[in-house]
């Protein structure tokens, strides 16, 4: 079940929101300010947020902003102010479509779905754990936002560990994957170097590693 965050100082128009969306089949978290907002978003799971621009405790634009720069999920804009410098406003800070008031629920509705659908499709070609972010489709590898540069193997290497996320990976299946990969032999040193690159680059603390766990005996799995 899919949670959406509604923040909308506007009590009646909060509660009538929550209502139809619940019918829906979704959970929905109501708060009224922006604090509120940020508090809701440290202690839950957000999938969807509905935002208003005018909050009575600061700019809804500003915190979808702050959201962004962390946290990738769906952002829809409440406005009463549809003006094409408010509209460029609201896609700069982040969000991804907006709704003017007053709005029908049914139309409502039909963005959130639609916008979610082309979410999950998205979300299936991005990983995400901790700190550190994989876009398969780019190939590119981001730590708290920031890109790393890994070379081809190093890539591989991590792509196998995160698609695999949870499970042991022996040093033979991740030989074999990286030999057919490259077109080139990998041997048992050439995959331990790779590991210790890899975690140069990734990990805070290569030693106490996080995201590339050793298996004695086994090899290495990403995650817990």
């Amino acid at each position: 079940m899919k949670n959406i965050l509604i923040v909308e100082d506007d009590k009646l128009l909060n509660r009538g929101v929550s209502f139809a969306l619940k019918k829906e089949g979704y959970n929905t978290i109501s708060v009224y300010t922006k604090q509120e907002a940020k508090n809701a978003i440290s202690e839950n799971h957000i999938d969807f947020l509905l935002l208003d621009i005018g909050l009575p405790d600061g700019s809804g634009l500003d915190l979808c902003s702050e959201i962004k720069n962390q946290i990738d999920f769906p952002v829809v804009f409440f406005t009463a102010n549809d003006t094409e410098e408010d509209m460029i406003k609201g896609f700069e800070s982040g969000c991804d479509d907006y709704i003017s008031k007053p709005f029908s629920i049914e139309v409502l509705k039909f963005k959130i779905n639609a916008i979610l659908k082309r979410s999950d499709i998205k979300a299936k070609k991005l990983f995400v754990y901790k700190d550190l972010k994989i876009d398969f489709d780019s190939k590119k590898v981001y730590k708290r936002n920031e890109e790393i540069k890994l070379s081809v193997t190093e890539y591989k290497l991590l792509e196998l560990l995160c698609k695999n996320k949870g499970i042991a990976m022996t040093k033979e299946v991740l030989l074999d994957k990286l030999w057919d990969y490259n077109g080139n032999y990998v041997d048992d040193n050439t995959l331990s170097v790779n590991v210790r690159r890899l975690r140069k680059k990734i990990e805070d603390d290569p030693k106490n590693p996080e995201y590339i766990v050793t298996l004695f005996g086994i090899g290495y799995i990403l995650g817990e």
